[in-house]
């Protein structure tokens, strides 16, 4: 059976699901969605069913909706029902939205955000949603950034990151990172479609970012997952995830077609996007309109550069819904490209020209935008405030100048220093307006770069923390083979590279439990270090005295490490090899020390010290090559002496 009487069969099964399915593709039946909520039973009804239908405009325009919306609150507001109001005035600011009026979208949806605390959260997150999207649409980022504050503070966990915001400005790249940090955690190994989407996501951010091939090679991890997710008959899928999984397999194509003419493989982005407008276009409800004109320009471009004029100009000249800005000037610039083609510069003149208008009005549309940002910053009464003492001083200076034309040249003089006044005055008003401009902007800023360190320390807590649990892996891994290993060599250095790795899981999870990241409290460090080792080599039980100086001592990771693994290699050979008979009066000592730049380090065990071959030894121990690699990695050397009584290491360090 063919992909189009698959989908057909996915659409008549939609139609029988519940009413919230039911209303997103009601457009195929007798009823129209407006007649269905004029017969719901109540507002909160209505309300449902006006968020939950994607293609509400299908059968009637927003107008026809807003005046039907507008009766009802009317209705609602004679009998004072509080709820109901909120709920019209929420559909009524929606309405605003979606016809392109976002500054009366936001004062209603402000308007009804004011009784948020007699809302359910349901409302407040559609209100707050509402004020994120119009405030994006205004690129008033800063006002987003509140919003989003606002949603924390009321526990709304949904779209409350800023990697969009970053798309929004341009900053692909810093968006892609935030996304990945953001999202890649929350997606289990066995949601393919999640991840299916999550690697698409990725590609779109690489490839606004002009990194096409790397791009492609996330759009194609991404139709990996979501062969996976289609070919496991383990899990069973609903008509929903299966519609679904179609049209994401289709705007996948898509992308990967325009990374194609975007690297000007025109002949290679041909099939991709031919499948990806057939698919999105069998059974478009309006939301895939964006995607379709993208994909049918870049179809053009594509066929235009292969010099098929014809099968181009049809393409440009075919309908379009819902067309953006810069879509249609990448019309225009094709049109005038095929017309340059064919020797006909007066019409390419022309759509040039339409380019021109449309920059123009681009430019005037950001000035606006600007001004608005800067009312928002500085604020409307200190404008007012502001206005009112220009219009007095203009009205003064009007006195001023026809009292001059009736005196003398000493009030001519009197007047020139009162304007000098004025100015001066008007000069600080200036400056302190001014002034208040940057307070609240370094107030933002300030705001914004302590809630981005808050993040970037909980996620290298969180790095830490699993590092060390991967560690611990690797140590329970050491384990099991020491367990199925009979030989007793290979089980004692299994043993000491499980310490090891103790050793430096240790030093992640004192990091991650730590307050600052950037240090580490030696003196616990040592004691937990030698509880570890003591847990592996004190079989029969041991009574060596252990004395740690190392308080108010602290290094960072760079350091910790290595000292870390001398530790180990040190605390090991003692257990094992310094008291081979008894250990009743044993004694181990280690001091620490770090004043500035320099530092001091020293071990000493009364064992019976270290045997007359030692310097041959070391080139074959593993323990003590080791030792001197990580001394010579502090940029020291290491000292040994030999004692009647035991043997004592030491050596200094930066």
């Amino acid at each position: 059976m063919s992909k189009r009487i698959h989908l057909l069969l996915l659409f008549i099964l939609l139609w029988c699901c519940p009413v919230s399915i039911y209303a997103q593709y009601a457009d195929s039946l007798n009823v129209g969605i407006l007649e269905q909520f004029q017969e719901a039973q109540d507002s909160q009804q209505k309300l449902k069913l006006f968020f939950t239908t994607q293609n509400r405009y299908v059968d009637d325009s927003a107008y026809d909706w807003l005046e039907v919306v507008n009766v009802y609150l009317s209705s609602s507001e004679k009998t004072s029902d509080s709820l109901a109001i909120s709920s019209y005035k929420l559909m009524q600011a929606q309405l605003y939205h979606d016809i392109g009026d976002h500054d009366k979208s936001i004062a209603i949806a402000k308007e009804a955000f004011k009784d948020k605390d007699s809302l359910d959260i349901e409302l407040n997150t559609l209100i707050l949603n509402l004020l994120d999207d119009n405030y994006g649409r205004l690129q008033m980022y800063d006002k987003q950034i509140e919003i989003r504050e606002q949603k924390t503070a009321l526990g709304i966990s949904e779209g409350v990151n800023f990697y969009d915001i970053y798309a929004n400005m341009g900053l692909y790249r810093k968006a892609m990172k935030e996304y990945i940090l953001a999202v890649k955690p929350t997606i289990p190994d066995n949601d393919h479609l999640a991840l299916a989407k999550h690697h698409n996501k990725v590609g779109d951010y690489l490839r606004m970012d002009k990194s096409s091939a790397t791009a492609i090679t996330e759009y194609n991890k991404a139709n990996g997952f979501l062969e996976v997710f289609i070919n496991d008959i383990s899990k069973p899928k609903t008509e929903i995830e299966l519609f679904e999984t179609e049209f994401l397999k289709a705007e996948i194509a898509g992308n990967i077609g325009k990374c194609h003419v975007m690297l000007k493989n025109y002949i290679e982005a041909l099939p991709y996007l031919k499948e990806s407008i057939e698919v999105l276009s069998e059974y478009n409800n309006g939301k895939f309109n964006e995607q379709i004109t993208d994909n049918t320009l870049n179809l053009a471009e594509a066929h235009l550069q292969l010099d098929n004029n014809k099968t181009a100009k049809r393409l440009l000249e075919s309908p379009y819904q819902n067309v953006t800005v810069q879509q249609e000037l990448k019309k225009n610039r094709l049109l005038a490209s095929y017309y340059d083609k064919i020797e006909n510069y007066q019409s390419a003149s022309q759509y040039y020209k339409r380019n021109e208008h449309i920059s123009d009005s681009i430019k005037a549309n950001e000035l606006s935008i600007l001004k608005q940002q800067l009312v928002a910053i500085v604020g409307t009464s200190d404008l007012e405030n502001s206005r009112k003492l220009i219009n007095e001083q203009k009205l003064a200076n009007e006195k001023f100048r026809s009292e001059i034309q009736a005196k003398d040249e000493r009030i001519f003089l009197v007047y020139i220093s009162l304007v000098f006044i004025l100015l001066g005055f008007a000069g600080l008003v200036y400056a302190y307006l001014k002034s208040i401009k940057n307070q609240r902007l370094i107030a933002e800023q300030k705001h914004f770069i302590e809630n981005s360190l808050k993040e970037k320390e909980s996620l290298l807590k969180e790095i830490h923390h699993r590092v060390k649990n991967n560690l611990q892996m690797v140590s329970s891994l050491l384990s099991l083979q020491t367990r199925n290993t009979k030989s007793k060599a290979a089980i004692v250095a299994l043993e000491e590279g499980k310490s090891r790795v103790k050793a430096m899981a240790l030093i992640h999870q004192k990091l991650y439990q730590n307050d600052d990241l950037s240090v580490i409290e030696m003196q616990g460090y040592i004691e937990s270090l030698i509880n570890s080792v003591q847990s592996v080599y004190k079989k029969g039980g041991h009574n060596i005295s252990i004395t740690v100086d190392a308080e108010g001592t602290e290094l960072d990771i760079d350091r910790a490490i290595p000292f870390g693994l001398i530790l180990n290699e040190l605390v090991s050979n003692t257990f094992k090899y310094a008291f081979p008979e008894s250990d009743e009066n044993g004694k181990i000592y280690i001091h620490l020390r770090k004043n500035g730049e320099q530092g001091y380090f020293e071990y000493a065990d009364n064992g019976v010290g270290l045997p007359e071959d030692t310097d041959e030894r070391t080139n074959s121990s593993m323990g003590l090559r080791l030792i001197n690699r990580l001394v010579n990695q502090l940029q020291s050397k290491l000292n040994v002496e030999k004692t009647n009584e035991g043997v004592r290491f030491w050596f200094n360090f930066k």
